[in-house]
């Protein structure tokens, strides 16, 4: 039964891919899922938080980032540690410190307690934003790659939603919601522990470390019918000509590609989509005049929307391709974003008007930066230094969200709420510009196709 369930086919769309590799990007996809809740969750709980223990702004955004300042650490060990010690492992680390942190912040007394468990969920995190997309482009066929990967941001949107409601859901207890809603997390987190005792470690990094024959079983299963010999070659071959160092990615092959990571990593941020997963029950409360149980409902709102676009880049990625949705999503933020503005300014309305551009911006995100970036960030390097690679552009990443978060709310106090979404909409119309002046097409290319094109690139730069 196992074999036939393994080795049998389903079809995504325009492609026919096996149930295994399928079964197996969905249990890594699992860190994706926690990643969205333990960074989400903190968006209902901060109201409590602050009624809790009685927190000013500055403390509050503390509380928001400490968290990210942990993304940071993981991001930038993470890519280290799983070249050296496997992706598998790495993920497995991960879920553990998902653990401890969500009933860490489910029991303290004191806010410096809270703190430090949600710092090691920002390790968890760090961790599992590099390696799970990363994982999954290794063992994905490059025909669905984009798909199998953009399963991890459909995993990290559902954990947002979840998050949203679970919230919504607990709001109503009078003592200790916010207590249930980090304590929740605990669940997904041994979900991954569980998930991961079965998966197989990449091919890719297999053969990197010499175990050849596993190497080979693995491409049998997560692509049939495939020329194992072949692939194996192929592979090799591209190891052969990597030194795999740090040093490397300011070589003249690899700095486009690494520069134009960095590029994706602090756009994806810059553009504000956190302050709205983050402070989105704060901002609609003392902003759009609704009450904390209405604020943290109309959360639930940017969720669904989340997901659902989401799951629609999933159905087009690999069709249209890269450029075309983050060329569509951060024309269509920029222009969200400088309608909610002048809603907040020129036109004051209701709770329910004000949500609409704010959930045409979640939407085109959705719908393009939120999938798209990590799929390239996936795709962009050679095998034995993406780890490392990505690493770096993960930093980069979880420097921008944190530098985001911990400046929101004092950035409306120096230039008012419409302001800053302004300066946000002005970011996404530039960053739209920068795309589609710098950004290559990579789609249904393997990963030694898109390496040997950077250096391709290098040579005509040159010549």
């Amino acid at each position: 039964m196992e074999q036939i369930l393994f080795t049998t086919k389903i079809a995504l769309p325009g492609k026919s891919v096996s149930r295994y590799v399928v079964a197996v990007a969905a249990s890594a996809a699992i860190a994706g899922l926690l990643f969205g809740y333990d960074t989400a969750v903190i968006n209902g709980a901060l109201v409590y938080l602050r009624r809790n223990f009685g927190l000013n702004s500055l403390e509050t955004e503390l509380v928001a980032t400490v968290l990210l300042w942990g993304c940071v650490v993981g991001a930038a060990l993470a890519g280290y540690t799983s070249d050296r010690f496997g992706r598998r492992a790495v993920l497995l680390a991960a879920g553990v410190l998902f653990c401890l942190s969500a009933l860490g912040a489910a029991f303290p007394r004191e806010i410096w307690q809270l703190l430090v468990a949600r710092a090691l969920g920002g390790l968890a995190i760090g961790s599992a934003s590099l390696i799970a997309p990363l994982y999954i482009a290794e063992i994905a066929p490059a025909e669905v790659r984009g798909q199998l990967v953009t399963l991890n941001q459909l995993a990290i949107v559902t954990g947002i939603l979840v998050a949203f409601v679970s919230n919504y859901g607990l709001a109503h207890l009078s003592h200790s919601n916010w207590r249930w809603m980090f304590g929740l997390g605990a669940l997904p987190a041994a979900m991954l522990c569980g998930s991961l005792l079965w998966i197989p470690e990449s091919p890719r990094w297999l053969l990197q470390r010499g175990a050849r024959d596993r190497a080979g079983a693995v491409l049998r299963h997560i692509s049939p019918g495939i020329e194992v010999e072949r692939a194996l070659a192929e592979i090799e071959h591209a190891i052969s000509e990597e030194s795999g160092t740090y040093r490397e990615l300011l070589s003249r092959p690899l700095r486009r590609p690494m520069t134009l990571a960095i590029m994706l990593a602090v756009i994806q941020q810059v553009t504000g989509i956190n302050t709205v997963l983050y402070y989105g029950s704060i901002m609609f409360a003392e902003h759009a005049g609704a009450n904390a149980k209405q604020a943290i409902g109309m959360n639930v709102l940017v969720g669904v929307v989340n997901l659902i676009f989401t799951i629609a880049a999933l159905f087009t990625i690999d069709r249209l391709g890269r450029r075309p949705l983050l060329l569509t999503a951060t024309s269509g933020m920029a222009l969200s974003l400088l309608a909610f503005a002048a809603l907040l300014r020129w036109f004051p309305v209701g709770p329910a008007l004000l949500l609409l551009p704010l959930l045409g911006y979640v939407s085109f995100f959705a719908f393009g930066l939120g999938s798209g970036v990590w799929v390239c960030l996936a795709e962009f390097f050679p095998n034995r230094i993406r780890g490392r690679a990505m690493s770096v552009a993960a930093v980069a990443l979880w420097f921008s969200v944190s530098l985001v978060t911990a400046t929101f709310l004092s950035l409306i106090k120096v230039f008012s709420a419409p302001g800053v979404f302004l300066g946000y909409s002005i970011v996404s119309a530039a960053s739209f510009i920068l795309i589609y002046l710098c950004l290559p097409e990579t789609k249904g290319r393997t990963l030694e196709e898109i390496e040997l094109s950077w250096i391709k690139k290098e040579r005509l730069d040159r010549s």
